[in-house]
């Protein structure tokens, strides 16, 4: 017999509570506690959903960094509910920033702090960046300047794949060939090595279905999270 989901036996107490209220004096106010609360959770939900759909790769140290977008309409919400996150991926040694903020959609980047730092740390990707404006390649430098980029325009700037993790000789042929001409493609447009990437690509579809399959029967992001 399958297991009632923690969410399902959540909304049979919400309306068990609601009935009850609803002849009472009390009611106005139930149903705004009850309206706050599942609000709450829903926002909770969505980012969490959008991190396992977007982000399990990163989470299961498979991925130096994933991006994706959120909701941000209910601001007061998103920021509790980013904050709590955020502090939960920290303990596993994971870190969630926010680049940009546009029409009510949050793009969030989640990344591995030690794994961002070894890689901005290499001398090839240093060169390109600093090629590309960034005059600090530390992490924090390299993301501030990101934002930066983020803000004056509304594409993304190509080196944003190396944030990614993503071959630093495919982003720099995506950049000359226009994104012409690839070898292959799936996570990220593959030029220089098809074979690698095809294996790359295979392991983060597989990982994102079995950390949906997991989220779906309820594991916490925490438990999802494997540990730096």
């Amino acid at each position: 017999m399958s297991r009632i989901p923690p969410i399902a036996h959540f909304f049979v107490k919400k309306l068990a509570f609601t009935n009850f209220f609803r002849l009472t004096n009390k009611t106005l106010s139930c149903k705004i506690s009850v309206l706050a609360k599942t609000n709450t959770q829903e926002d909770t939900i969505m980012l969490e959903r959008a991190l396992i759909d977007h982000g399990s790769p990163t989470l299961a140290n498979m991925k130096v960094g994933s991006l994706f977008t959120s909701s941000c309409a209910d601001a007061t919400g998103f920021r509790a509910e980013f904050r709590r996150v955020q502090a939960a991926l920290e303990s596993r040694g994971v870190s969630l920033t926010i680049l940009r903020v546009q029409q009510e959609r949050a793009l969030v980047y989640v990344y591995r702090q030690e794994a961002l730092a070894a890689l901005l740390a290499q001398a090839d990707v240093q060169a390109f960046l600093r090629a590309m404006g960034y005059g600090d390649t530390s992490p924090d430098g390299a993301l501030a300047f990101l934002r930066q980029r983020l803000a004056e325009s509304p594409c993304f700037p190509h080196e944003i794949g190396v944030f990614l993790g993503y071959p630093l000789s495919d982003v720099i042929a995506f950049m000359r060939d226009g994104g012409r001409g690839c070898r292959c493609s799936g996570c990220w447009k593959a030029y220089t090595n098809e074979c690698e990437a095809m294996r790359v690509f295979q392991r983060y579809k597989a990982c994102r279905a079995a950390y949906q399959t997991l989220f779906r029967a309820g594991w916490p992001l925490e438990r999802l999270t494997v540990r730096a």
